[in-house]
């Protein structure tokens, strides 16, 4: 064994029981310290790769909802195709949860215990480490001052026996050489005997030293036993942290006790399962194939009506302006089933300054009365006209009853809602979009489409 100094050099190798190999346990402070730091990176890191899949997630489910909704799939098909996606959306929230709480509460917990168990000082470094480097250094110090001594004993021994061996060797080359004189041959002798007694000498220095060193060694083991012990406590509540950390980070990560996970996956089988080709064969066989309605032609009278001249508007107007209604209901047995198309309604202002150009056009109320040349004929009349302030006022014509032939749902606040087979009175003629105004039985008054009525004949 070799000394160091009296704080014992740090040793890479060897017993734990030499002088500075205690330093190495001294160490391990600081890498716990240096460990939780770790332990908050590399989940850390998990976290943000928990929020890069959420929305890598969402990112998909909003691109591929788009697409299906706009591309040619139809039916429970479809539907099941949006399981999918409803279903990423939901596994994105769990992995955001995840993320959260990596992040968030596991990260917060880590630094708590940290800051507890370890305390930095203001000259650097931390207590625990300053306490158990001190504790082993007393425990050491006085046994490695008799371990020097123990050296310095041998050491001296040593090389006594190595000035004997060098003096018998003189004295045996001697007695072969016949030069030599009996004065120098005795006082070789001389040489041998004192150096044998100075090796005896250091030997007997040597074994008390040592013996000395080998009596203080129990005490010198229980000092350094018990501040290990109290570096070992330390370390064990740091072990015992981890491990709990350890099993708190993988229930947040295991989804398999995650009952928002098993639900997410017992809807999407339940969504895919509840796709039905017989059912997507029929409603495409009714939309879009032979079950669709059709309007077969058939002998139809002739009438003033139908001979009315289209006029200029209606012709520019017919095929940009005319709509489906969205909110039919269907109407009941007796009733037709398919309703008409109707024109779309014009804005408040689109249809101000419709009917304001016809006016000019048409109306004999302006430029004093004097009437101009019209392209209309008596039966386009238009149905309103200007007065003098300029503002629009309907042509009011005597009520009529009228029965309704098929349902129909208001889309705006000033139309009606009734049933098929509700009747109720015409009070203005049909306008060029094809809109009456009428007051229902309960006395609100509105407008509603022309061609979804038909006139009580008494």
């Amino acid at each position: 064994m070799s000394s160091e100094d009296d704080t014992g050099g740090e040793a890479s190798g060897g017993s734990f029981w030499e002088p500075g190999n205690y330093k190495r346990t001294v160490k391990r402070v600081d890498d716990g310290n240096r460990l939780c730091n770790d332990l908050i990176s590399c989940f850390q890191e998990r976290a943000k790769i928990e929020k890069s899949y959420a929305q890598q997630l969402t990112d998909w489910a909003r691109k591929w909802r788009s697409a299906v909704e706009k591309g040619p799939q139809y039916g429970t098909l479809e539907k099941a195709w949006h399981a999918f996606l409803t279903a990423a959306d939901k596994l994105s929230e769990i992995h955001l949860e995840v993320r959260n709480r990596l992040a968030g509460e596991d990260t917060e917990k880590i630094k708590a215990w940290q800051k507890e168990a370890y305390h930095k000082q203001m000259i650097g470094g931390f207590k625990e480490t300053k306490e158990a480097e001190d504790g082993f250094r007393k425990a050491q110090k006085p046994w490695v001052k008799k371990l020097k001594d123990v050296e310095t004993s041998k050491k001296n021994y040593h090389a006594a026996r190595k000035e004997e061996k060098t003096a018998q060797t003189r004295e045996n080359h001697a007695k072969a050489d016949s030069t030599i004189s009996q004065e120098q041959m005795r006082k070789l002798q001389d040489r041998v005997e004192k150096c044998v007694q100075e090796a005896e000498k250091s030997k007997d220095q040597y074994e008390k030293t040592l013996e000395e060193l080998n009596r203080y060694n129990p005490r010198y083991m229980e000092d350094m036993e018990q501040v290990f012990e109290s570096c070992q406590e330390a370390e064990c509540k740091r072990l015992c942290f981890f491990k709990e950390m350890f099993l708190d980070l993988h229930n947040h990560l295991n989804l398999s006790t995650n009952e928002s996970f098993h639900a997410l996956y017992r809807d999407l089988y339940q969504g895919i399962m509840a796709a039905n080709d017989h059912e997507d064969l029929k409603w495409w066989r009714n939309v879009h194939g032979p079950g669709m309605a059709m309007n077969w032609p058939q002998l139809e009278e002739w009438s003033l009506e139908t001979q009315r001249p289209i006029s200029r508007k209606e012709k520019s107007g017919k095929s940009n302006e005319d709509v489906t209604l969205t909110s039919i209901v269907p109407a009941g047995d007796g009733v037709k089933q398919t309703p008409p198309q109707t024109k779309q309604r014009f804005s408040h202002q689109e249809e101000q300054n419709s009917h304001f150009y016809d006016t000019l056009r048409a109306s004999p109320c302006m430029n004093g009365g004097k009437e101009e040349i019209s392209e209309w004929s008596d039966e386009d009349t238009p149905k309103k006209c200007l007065e003098v302030n300029g503002h629009e006022e309907d042509i009011k014509v005597p009520g009529v009853r009228v029965r309704a032939l098929y349902d129909y749902a208001g889309q705006e606040a000033d139309e009606l809602s009734f049933k098929a087979g509700e009747e109720l009175m015409k009070i203005s003629e049909e306008d060029e979009q094809g809109w009456c105004k009428g007051r229902l039985q309960t006395g609100q008054v509105g407008l509603y489409p022309a061609n979804y009525v038909e006139k009580i004949i008494l």
